[in-house]
Parts: C-alpha cells; sequence; structure tokens
C-alpha cells in the first residue's frame, strides 16, 4: 500500500514537472485585426458587429457564443492550441488580469480595417490605432506584474497575428456605390494606399516589441455567400472583389519582403489566405465539404443575406460547409487554414511557416 502511495506521488510529481515545462514553453500570444480574428472584445461595446447569440458558439466547447465569428473555435484558437497555450482572453475581458495576461491578450475587433474610416458604420469598435495603444497599454500593466525587463522578454519572444484589409475593401470601398474613398482613387491607387498605411502599422509593431510576427493576406473575397448573394447570378465569384484581393496580396507579400530587408530579419511571415480559402472553395469536396457557396447560418440566396441570428437557416452538420456564416469560414475551414499555416510549402507562407519560424526562435534561445 505504501508503494503504491510512493508511485502515485511520483507519478504526480512527474505530470507537475511536465505541465510547468509545458507553460514555460508555452509563449505569450498577441492578436490584432478584425471579425476573423476578434475573440470577443466587440462584446463590450456598443456595435452592431458582434456574434453574442445563438447560434454562434453552437460548437464551441462551452456550447455558447463568445463573441467569435465562428460556429467554433476561431483561427487564433487553434495557432494557441498548436503553440500549447491557452486561448487569448479579449483585451476588454474582465477576466484579463493578474497570471492571464502573460498568456498575451487578443486586440482585434470586428469591423475594423487599415484605414481608420473602414467600418464606420458600426460605431464604436477598437480601430488598428486603438489596438496598439491597447498594446502599450498592456505592457505597461505587465510591468506592473513581472517588471519591465521580463515584459520586453515576453513580449519579444511572444508570435503575433495580424489580420487585416478584408474590410478596406467590402466596408469601405465598395461598402456603397460610389464611395467616397472610390471617388478619391481608383482601384490599383486605393491598394498602393493600403499597403502604404499597412506598412506604418507592422512599422509600430515592431517599434512595441514585437519580433516573431504572422500576417495574412486577405480571402477570396468575391468568394464568401454575400457576395454571391448580391453579385452572383450562376454562383460565380465577384469579379470587382477578386480583383481587390488579386492587386492586393502580391502587394502585402513585396512590401514584406521590403520590410524584413529594412530590419535585416525574417520578423514578418505572409500567410497567402487567398490560396488556402481557394483551395477548398474551388473544390470543397477533396476537403469533406458538400459546399463552398452556401453558408451554414443564414438567409436567402447562398445563405449569404443580413447577419446570422437565432431565426436564420441552421444547418445541421457545420462540418460539412466551408462558410459558417456569409463572410466567415466554419471551425473546420478553419483548421485547414492553420494548418497550412503551421507547415505550409512557400506557396502558402513566405518565406517560411509557422513552424519553421519557431523552430528557428527556439533554436536562437
Amino acid at each position: 500500500m505504501h508503494t503504491n502511495t510512493m508511485l502515485a506521488s511520483w507519478v504526480a510529481l512527474v505530470l507537475l514537472v511536465a505541465c510547468a515545462g509545458r507553460q514555460a514553453e508555452a509563449r505569450a500570444f498577441f492578436v490584432f485585426g478584425d471579425s476573423l480574428v476578434d475573440n470577443g472584445n466587440n462584446d463590450y461595446l456598443v456595435t452592431t458587429a458582434r456574434a453574442d447569440s445563438y447560434p454562434y458558439g453552437i460548437d464551441y466547447p462551452t456550447h455558447i457564443p463568445t463573441g467569435r465569428f465562428s460556429n467554433g473555435l476561431n483561427i487564433p484558437d487553434l495557432i494557441s492550441e498548436s503553440i500549447g497555450s491557452e486561448p487569448t482572453l479579449p483585451y476588454l475581458s474582465p477576466h484579463l488580469t493578474g497570471q492571464n495576461l502573460l498568456v498575451g491578450a487578443n486586440f482585434a475587433s470586428a469591423g475594423i480595417g487599415i484605414l481608420n474610416d473602414t467600418g464606420i458604420q458600426f460605431l464604436n469598435i477598437i480601430r488598428i490605432t486603438k489596438q496598439l495603444e491597447y498594446f502599450e497599454q498592456y505592457q505597461t500593466r505587465v510591468s506592473a506584474l513581472i517588471g519591465p525587463d521580463q515584459t520586453q522578454s515576453l513580449v519579444n519572444g511572444a508570435l503575433v497575428l495580424i489580420t487585416l484589409g478584408g474590410n478596406d475593401f467590402v466596408n469601405n470601398y465598395y461598402l456603397v456605390p460610389y464611395s467616397a474613398r472610390s471617388r478619391q482613387y481608383s482601384l490599383p491607387d486605393y491598394v498602393v494606399y493600403l499597403i502604404s498605411e499597412y506598412r506604418k502599422i507592422l512599422n509600430r509593431l515592431y517599434e512595441l516589441g514585437a519580433r516573431q510576427v504572422l500576417v495574412t493576406g486577405t480571402g477570396p473575397l468575391g468568394c464568401v455567400p454575400a457576395e454571391l448573394a448580391m453579385h452572383s447570378r450562376n454562383g460565380e465569384c465577384s469579379v470587382e472583389l477578386q480583383r481587390a484581393a488579386s492587386l492586393f496580396n502580391p502587394q502585402l507579400v513585396q512590401m514584406i519582403s521590403s520590410l524584413n530587408s529594412d530590419l535585416g530579419s525574417n520578423v514578418f511571415i505572409a500567410a497567402n489566405a487567398y490560396q488556402m480559402n481557394m483551395d477548398f472553395v474551388s473544390n470543397p469536396g477533396a476537403y469533406g465539404f458538400v459546399t463552398s457557396k452556401i453558408a451554414c447560418c443564414g438567409q436567402g440566396p447562398y445563405n449569404g443575406i443580413g447577419l446570422c441570428t437565432p431565426l436564420s437557416n441552421l444547418c445541421p452538420n457545420r462540418d460539412l460547409y466551408a462558410f459558417w456564416d456569409p463572410f466567415h469560414p466554419s471551425e473546420k475551414a478553419n483548421r485547414i487554414i492553420v494548418q497550412q499555416i503551421l507547415t505550409g510549402t512557400e506557396e502558402y507562407m513566405h518565406p517560411m511557416n509557422l513552424s519553421t519560424m519557431l523552430a528557428l526562435d527556439n533554436s536562437r534561445t
């Protein structure tokens, strides 16, 4: 009996040490951007850009809405899972205190873009300039907890994800016919302007201590159910929005390469979200989907009109749908995207995938 007790204590000790080691290895994770990566900040704001009611979260572990624009886990959740970390809490969450701060934070807010005039119809959202201010505030809060030197180490060693750009087209340039930005710029000139503004944002992230930054391009904007419902007769993607994505994404990669060259280090990694999405959009059956045109939750043609609400059509098996709602991928689609982020070839990840980036960083420390 005594031997069994000793054995149980030894096993418990081994497990404790293993868990402590895992936590020590788990790096902090910071998330910036829009609804594709928002973990619930907008729940704390007066805005129409929110996902706080059923059936959002129907497949989340708690089966309740969390503010994620997903039936279940979103891209940041799945990245957290892959790096052995807890999911990041929204920065506005009252639970983001004490030790929870050391996991990182999610500053993302649905509806925002590269430009501060993007998403004005959503009223009170956390624009990217404010997200970066919150990141500074976060560092002050953590410094009070563990000191400035340890805080700098935590931030320098952290993984950062930033997802911007889609709303600058969908909820700005193409929001209404003859929008202010479309009168000001031709599409090619608008893209050049967006990229120049995005470079300033990434530079600021670097100034604030970010050293491993994953930057996602836009997906195939013209192929989401919302755009099919508005512009498609036979299920074909919107030509104009596809053109916008095809102009924006290559210039984003060029800008990131230029920025890394200036910094003398591969701080920024470009994720080809367009191709990651197009793989299952153009061939849904190969990925186990029955459709990549019809949203699981919505109404009207392609379930692409309006918002996903308790009164919307709802598919019984979310894993069969590439799109959860008129704009956002399902959890299963997010898993496919994150797998490419982790292990994808240079077609998907430039200049390297996330696994390689983290392995290189670990070898330096």
